[in-house]
């Protein structure tokens, strides 16, 4: 009967020992994931606010375009006064 018990001891240990296994494992697999869509919102992030920086820059020098030509136009009305 000893042996019965040390051999269910044992096998307690053993399971108890592969369930935490296995709960580390799940965990860190979790926490890998975790960081994976961290890492990937950030980059999507800064793609996006690198777009949003290059389109505002592009509406400036339209707008700046856009202003010049109307100043030479109103420089060109008065010269023609």
């Amino acid at each position: 009967m000893a042996s019965f018990k040390k051999s269910f001891e044992s096998l307690k240990g053993t399971s108890h020992s592969a369930a935490k296994g296995v709960t580390d494992a799940a965990v860190q697999t979790a926490k890998e994931a975790v960081q994976q869509v961290a890492d990937s919102s950030k980059d999507t992030a800064n793609t996006a606010a690198q777009e949003a920086s290059r389109q505002t820059q592009e509406a400036i020098g339209k707008a700046a375009e856009k202003a010049t030509d109307t100043i030479k136009e109103f420089g060109q009305k008065l010269e023609s006064k």
